[in-house]
């Protein structure tokens, strides 16, 4: 395998996982992307970044793009390289919207678009290899996948490995994100969960993701948007996490509280901060949430994933 294309681009979607009761197994992509470009050079990497991290993000080696790239190469035995990078971020970090798991899964497509054999890198080995990356494969899947998803992890003979399905979200999802003006990392909001849950909730949340299973393939089609609505308040409870998670995020729960309160069907998204509202929202509650300091941006459902937006692979 050689590299032997000067230059590739990649656009890859911000995500949300667990969406309520499933945790670390639902996801869904959105139409706001990072954009990273990439050219192979003699000497050492150097990382522009523009946008969020532009400050802190390493602008090096050190780089989770780059790392993710280094990984594609050497899983299909390419040569390595330097590399100068371009990358114009608008994921938020630390806010529960994917952006390691979008910034693996760039690395790894933009191996594939420099590479002599790019199919050796499929969709599939991707979702792969940016899930050893995060550990988990909720928010992978999307970023690879587009729509919504289950993933999970499943047996191939004896080798345990990534799996997901994809689901094409009806009309009534229309996500709206709360994005707060602070971070939480996702091992300090692991951290905050309990060893083990009563069996009581266990089966609650079954059945409320089992419910969110079906909104999101689009059933029932014969319901109305009344119905549809209160299915959808029940099929976003949860008793598994997002409560454990309140003294580490207080406002993102309250927030949570309060829009569930006035009719939303609101989430933590990921592992918090940010809050997401599965449904549209009213504009005086937009207009009530940004005085009191979130951000409100309106996230349309991405159909597709990641793509290659220059080079031969270009679509």
């Amino acid at each position: 395998m050689r590299i032997v294309y000067e230059r590739a681009a990649v656009r890859v979607p911000a995500t949300t996982a667990n969406m309520g009761p499933g945790f670390d197994s639902f996801g869904m992509a959105f139409r706001y992307y990072d954009e990273v470009s990439v050219r192979p050079i003699t000497g050492i990497t150097r990382v522009i970044v523009e946008g969020v991290g532009a400050e802190t993000v390493p602008a090096d080696d050190d780089n989770l793009v780059v790392q993710a790239l280094r990984a594609g190469l050497d899983a299909v035995g390419a040569p390595q390289a330097g590399f100068e990078m371009r990358c114009v971020n608008r994921i938020p970090h630390g806010g529960g919207m994917g952006s390691s798991a979008s910034a693996a899964v760039a690395g790894l497509m933009l191996a594939r678009g420099l590479i002599s054999e790019p199919e050796a890198l499929s969709d599939d080995r991707i979702f792969s290899l940016a899930t050893e990356f995060e550990g988990h494969p909720d928010n992978v899947a999307p970023a690879v996948l587009g729509g919504a998803t289950v993933a999970w992890m499943g047996l191939e003979g004896t080798v345990k490995r990534a799996r997901a399905v994809r689901l094409d979200p009806p009309d009534i999802i229309r996500p709206v994100a709360f994005i707060p003006d602070f971070e939480l990392k996702t091992s300090a909001a692991r951290a905050a969960l309990p060893s083990s849950v009563p069996h009581a909730d266990a089966c609650f949340n079954v059945s409320r993701a089992a419910l969110l299973t079906a909104l999101l393939s689009g059933a029932p089609s014969d319901a109305g948007e009344g119905p549809l609505h209160g299915l959808l308040m029940d099929a976003t409870e949860d008793r598994l996490h997002q409560d454990a998670r309140r003294p580490a995020m207080e406002p993102s729960l309250a927030l949570v509280d309060w829009l569930r309160g006035a009719g939303m069907a609101a989430v933590v998204s990921g592992a918090g901060p940010t809050v997401l509202s599965l449904e549209d929202v009213d504009p005086q509650i937009r207009e009530d949430a940004r005085k009191a300091g979130w951000r409100v941006l309106a996230l349309p459902v991405a159909a597709t994933g990641a793509r290659i937006t220059q080079g031969r692979l270009a679509e």
